[in-house]
């Protein structure tokens, strides 16, 4: 299905959606690029731009590639563009209601019956947003990690209703088309990644919320101590405290643990908008 023209849609222009729009259209695929308004789109369109001239500056792609690439990528605020579509990736805001309006949205959209409709979520059930079409063996989770132009993994969660061959042709557009590395999840809130790391974050949160350490002790005792590239809290602030409050929250709700309870600290951040790089500030500050 996806071996001819690869035409992917990806809904959201975020950090997440524009890096999956980025890494889909250096793979070669015809790229539309999905937000709700002309300036959000725009903004899409910067950081795709932004990333793109990074890799020709560093020499990882040539000046033929850099525009080839930009020539694959089309921007729309309207969602209707999206009908020819072979294969959809949506990644706005880690919002339930926000996402299950957009899969039935696009269930009547996308013309191609055996299109996959993709979600990058990374605590929502996925059973819940396949029911939200008339096609939910065609759903599927397709879970990048961040930055997903460098990140090499992929994480694949079926429903109980996706087919087999639904998850067969992600799986292969995954591995073979942008070359990423698959892992297969039960459709479980966290999946595989984020139902370890998150509640080792939120173990390093709870600790410096208690004045057992600072900041910058925990992420130090981390790197140097277990070799860890990033600290728990640096890290906290590179993938955003609203996702990893709404992680906590999905994980909490599934499992019922109090190690995916959410610290007070986390909260109050997040309600003051203390989101993390993203912001400009969050367990450090980012506005130098």
């Amino acid at each position: 299905m996806m071996n001819d023209n690869k035409r992917v849609g990806v809904l959201g222009a975020g950090l997440m959606g524009s890096g999956i729009v980025e890494v889909c259209a250096r793979s070669g695929c015809d790229v539309i690029s999905y937000e709700v308004s002309p300036e959000a789109s725009a903004a899409g369109r910067k950081r795709v731009e932004a990333s793109l001239g990074k890799a020709l500056a560093k020499g990882k792609i040539s000046e033929a590639e850099h525009a080839e690439t930009l020539g694959r990528i089309r921007y729309t605020s309207d969602l209707d563009d999206l009908a020819d579509r072979q294969l959809t990736f949506e990644a706005v805001i880690e919002r339930e209601d926000i996402k299950l309006d957009l899969f039935t949205r696009l269930d009547k959209i996308v013309t191609d019956p055996e299109a996959v409709l993709s979600s990058n979520t990374s605590s929502i059930p996925i059973m819940k947003l396949a029911m939200a079409t008339s096609r939910p063996d065609r759903v599927i989770g397709v879970h990048f990690f961040n930055p997903a132009p460098v990140q090499p993994l992929v994480e694949l969660v079926p429903s109980l209703l996706t087919s087999d061959e639904t998850s067969a042709a992600a799986e292969g557009f995954a591995a073979q088309v942008l070359g990423k590395t698959v892992i297969r999840s039960q459709d479980r809130a966290g999946f595989i990644v984020n139902s370890l790391l998150v509640p080792y974050i939120l173990s390093a949160i709870r600790m410096y919320d208690s004045g057992f350490a600072s900041v910058e002790d925990i992420d130090r005792g981390m790197e140097l101590g277990c070799a860890h590239p990033m600290g728990p809290l640096k890290l906290a602030d590179l993938i955003g405290l609203d996702t990893i409050q709404a992680i906590s929250e999905a994980m909490y709700e599934e499992f019922k643990e109090p190690l995916h309870y959410a610290p007070p600290v986390l909260l109050r951040m997040v309600q003051a908008g203390l989101l993390g790089r993203k912001s400009g500030r969050g367990f450090y500050d980012y506005s130098r």
